[in-house]
């Protein structure tokens, strides 16, 4: 792991984060753990609104939370902007369904007057270091992006092995991609690429005739499918869904962009210990190992180091950047003047 990258959800957070008065502060901040979890058995259940496209890590983690504390875990899953929408709508009509909501950290920057602080949760202490924390978002998981590529059709000589090497002219036409114009994977992408490497990288891009796509959980099929060689940005853990196939993920030794999700407790949770505890729960060891071994980046301490030999690669991945809330916008923009 590249230890001088800080995983900042944004910066100036605290300038912009409002104001929570210890009159307003919810009084489970101040109950012992034992009793946050008698009253959160006494609630029965859980709701999580979940943006994340790695369902079948979060349903490995609400079984062993449903076995550990006889609380049930009940997941709306939706595409992140169809998320934020929905739950707009119900906060507007005064209709609080929804206990957490699991989500790329800098979209939930943007609705902080959805959410409200979580209790006191005695595993925030095992964050790791470079992983900042506020007092309305809590760290879940970094989700890494990289490039696939189909076995059959690119030799390991042409493998590509910096993110520049996309722009060798033997991989016009060739590349398929999530669209950088539209907020997500693609703008997340397009933005570290250009923080780091310049405009002129995206001019090199462009001249490679790119074909943009806004399916990636189907992407990755169509590269093991073999209509087309390279994909660019690989999410890690849909990467690993499709061991067996001729495909290979690729780590370019720049390092990788990344997102990081968090939970956030919804404001006016109907179930707000059993939402603590969840949140307590998904920074055990055991769910972060969890994340580790699906190819995700665990947020605390020794995760990676419990993770299995080929997942340890992935999940100790060199970190390259991640976009700020204040980018999303101006980003956006500086992407379709470039590639439309």
């Amino acid at each position: 792991m590249h230890a001088g990258i800080r995983l900042a959800l944004v910066a100036g957070f605290l300038a912009t984060a409002p104001v929570i008065s210890a009159s307003a502060q919810d009084s489970r901040a101040n109950m012992k753990w034992d009793a946050v979890v008698d009253a959160a058995k006494k609630e029965g259940r859980v709701v999580v609104y979940n943006a994340g496209q790695t369902i079948g890590l979060f349903n490995a983690v609400a079984k062993s939370f449903e076995a550990k504390y006889g609380i049930k875990v009940e997941q709306i899953t939706a595409r992140g902007s169809e998320m934020t929408e929905r739950i707009r709508t119900e906060h507007a009509a005064g209709r609080y369904l929804g206990d957490l909501q699991l989500h790329a950290g800098s979209v939930v920057e943007t609705v902080l007057d959805q959410v409200q602080a979580p209790g006191h949760l005695p595993n925030l202490k095992n964050l790791r270091k470079d992983v900042s924390t506020n007092p309305l978002l809590v760290p879940a998981y970094i989700q890494p992006t990289g490039i696939l590529i189909n076995t059959n059709l690119v030799k390991p000589q042409d493998e590509p092995k910096s993110w520049r090497d996309l722009l060798d002219p033997k991989w016009k036409g060739r590349i398929l991609a999530d669209d950088p114009r539209p907020i997500g994977g693609g703008n997340n992408w397009f933005t570290v690429m250009y923080k780091a490497f310049g405009p002129e990288f995206h001019a090199g891009f462009k001249a490679q005739n790119p074909v943009f796509s806004r399916n990636p959980s189907d992407d990755a099929r169509r590269i093991a499918r073999g209509e087309y060689p390279v994909y660019t940005p690989q999410v890690f853990a849909l990467a690993r869904e499709l061991q067996g196939l001729p495909v290979k993920l690729l780590v370019p030794q720049e390092g990788i962009p990344y997102g990081l999700f968090v939970n956030a407790v919804q404001k006016n949770a109907p179930h707000p210990n059993a939402a603590d505890v969840f949140l307590n729960h998904f920074l055990e060891l055991e769910s972060q190992v969890i994340y580790a071994n699906g190819w995700m980046i665990p947020v605390i301490d020794g995760a990676v180091e419990k993770a299995d030999a080929q997942a340890r690669q992935f999940a100790g991945a060199k970190l390259l950047g991640t976009p700020v809330v204040q980018e999303r916008a101006i980003m956006a923009e500086r992407a379709k003047q470039i590639y439309d």
